[in-house]
């Protein structure tokens, strides 16, 4: 393998080319993205699944069915054309990821036979070390064009920018994105630097054509949206395929965000075909391109799998993932703290009023993104699904709590937009919705007797010390889960605002973390933070 290094950008190139294509070329892009770890199928709404519902037919993903469709294409398609990659964010989601961090990551990616991946911004979770761990371990190259990681003795010069992957005699080049706010939503340190996404696939883009590679396909990891910027302003990608915002696009799905391939023209006029596959390996993504033999595009085709109980699970990765599963029963089992006195988490009174158990994950919400200039937690009571008695607080009851696996959220609103998001948790209480909200860094009152829409009143923000009332005009930091952050519980004021992000940590270890912070002893309490006037 030959190493070019071109500034920021490393040029990785596979030796034993074969010349200038002669003929069209078809290659099967089979591709994954965001599965955070979900080595264990899942509910559709994106939970863990349990034993008996799995049983039932009514779970997706999970390990063993992509190791099933995986071989299963390769096996359809044998003797043509077919690359696996993944565009990233392998990293965190799942109590598989807390045990074995990158070993796990490895054995099975390896396995799975990847050629290529994007780094996500979540590799940087537990910082360079762990992703530096992972590097040694995989079979493949890891990719990232605008991460620059030659300032970290960890990192430096063992992630390419770019890749070159003979397949079938012909040299196919990956360039590779990261999203440049990873500083701020992942642990990456003082000594790596992200680059502006734009001028790095165009120099990576320049480095490939000038090595007399014509068939481009950008992986990325910056999310859908972007992605379809970059098909319309970096000439020269032939093809994209992206991770990070856990879009689905499908041609016959309800919900899916666009069609799948999304079809961008480029500066040239040229048509770009734009995948990505959802998260959680619910989906294989399936794309089929040919080009003709000068490098151009004249056709791509297909559609994201869905991994769904048809699909039956790789018996001997069953197996391994029991074996896997012993130590997590321990983990389950593992203590983080003490309670003073029972904390309430029934529904009975969080779908209502305050509550012990509201305010405590509302407080570790807040408490886990206030440097991020975040002022505001809403939590919905529907997504507290038990209490936890006086004593002992285990990992498991952690999770029997925030049992959806729920990641931290956050998106900027309006205070107008907060006031209409607090109208909504209010809206239906009469029939114990799970919507209510229960909130942290925020006080406000409602009136049951008032119709729904206007029943809050007397909404109130903390500044300082002091408590002030909420100013409808300004813009404030909210942080949710990325339940409600998408839409979901009618929180449709949050799907609509600014600058969202959905992928920080567990809700399950965000608590966790924020009991351990306390010195590991929490006592439970309610403050006066929701009024309710009847």
């Amino acid at each position: 393998m030959k190493n070019l290094l071109l500034g920021a950008t490393a040029l990785t190139l596979c030796a034993g080319f074969s010349s200038a294509a002669y003929a069209e070329f078809t290659l099967n892009i089979l591709h994954i993205n965001d599965f955070h770890s979900r080595f264990g199928p899942i509910t559709s709404s994106d939970s863990n699944c349990d034993v008996e519902t799995d049983a039932a037919g009514e779970c997706f993903g999970g390990i063993a069915r992509l190791k099933t469709a995986i071989d299963a294409k390769r096996a359809e398609l044998e003797g043509q054309n077919v690359v696996l990659v993944d565009a990233g964010d392998q990293f965190q989601g799942s109590l598989f990821y807390t045990q074995y961090r990158s070993e796990i990551i490895a054995e099975f990616a390896n396995d799975l036979g990847i050629e290529v991946m994007a780094v996500g911004n979540h590799e940087f979770d537990d910082g360079p070390e762990e992703l530096a761990k992972l590097l040694d371990a995989v079979d493949f190259p890891i990719i990232s064009g605008n991460t620059n990681v030659e300032n970290e003795p960890l990192l430096a010069g063992r992630i390419p920018g770019t890749f070159v992957l003979e397949v079938g005699g012909e040299q196919i080049g990956f360039v590779s994105a990261l999203a440049e706010d990873t500083d701020e939503t992942s642990s990456p340190g003082d000594n790596v630097e992200f680059e502006d996404t734009f001028t790095s696939l165009r120099a990576q883009v320049d480095a490939l054509t000038a090595a007399g590679v014509n068939k481009i396909i950008a992986l990325t990891h910056v999310g859908y949206t972007q992605d379809l910027q970059i098909a319309a302003n970096v000439p020269g990608i032939d093809v994209i395929v992206g991770g990070h915002s856990h879009t689905l696009l499908s041609n016959t799905e309800e919900g899916a965000a666009g069609p799948y391939p999304t079809l961008v023209n480029n500066p040239d006029g040229v048509e770009v075909p734009v995948v990505t596959a959802y998260s959680y390996g619910k989906y294989l993504g399936d794309l089929v391109v040919t080009w003709d033999d000068e490098g151009n595009v004249t056709s791509a085709d297909g559609a994201p799998i869905l991994m769904d109980a048809s699909v039956e699970p790789h018996e001997a990765y069953v197996t391994r993932l029991a074996e896997l599963e012993e130590p997590i029963q321990e983990l389950m089992a593992q203590v983080i703290g003490t309670t003073t006195e029972a904390i309430d988490g029934s529904r009975e009174t969080c779908r209502v009023m305050e509550c012990t158990m509201g305010n405590l994950v509302a407080d570790a919400m807040l408490d886990r993104v206030a440097d991020q200039g975040v002022t505001i937690a809403i939590q919905n009571g529907g997504g507290l699904r038990a209490s936890i008695d006086a004593g002992e607080i285990t990992m498991g009851e952690a999770l029997t709590v925030l049992p959806f696996s729920n990641t931290l959220a956050t998106v900027e609103i309006s205070g107008a937009d907060v006031i209409d998001a607090l109208e909504n948790g209010a809206s239906d209480i009469e029939n114990g919705a799970g919507r209510f909200s229960q909130v942290a860094g925020l006080k406000y009152s409602y009136t049951l007797s008032k119709p729904a829409g206007e029943r809050i009143s007397d909404v109130m923000v903390r500044s300082g010390d002091d408590w002030v009332p909420i100013d409808e005009e300004a813009t404030y930091k909210i942080a949710t889960n990325n339940y409600m952050r998408g839409g979901g519980d009618g929180y449709g004021t949050f799907a609509e605002g600014d600058n969202p992000y959905d992928f920080g940590p567990p809700l399950e270890q965000v608590l966790a973390d924020y009991i351990a912070k306390q010195g590991g002893e929490y006592t439970p309490y309610t403050d006066g933070r929701i009024t309710v006037i009847e």
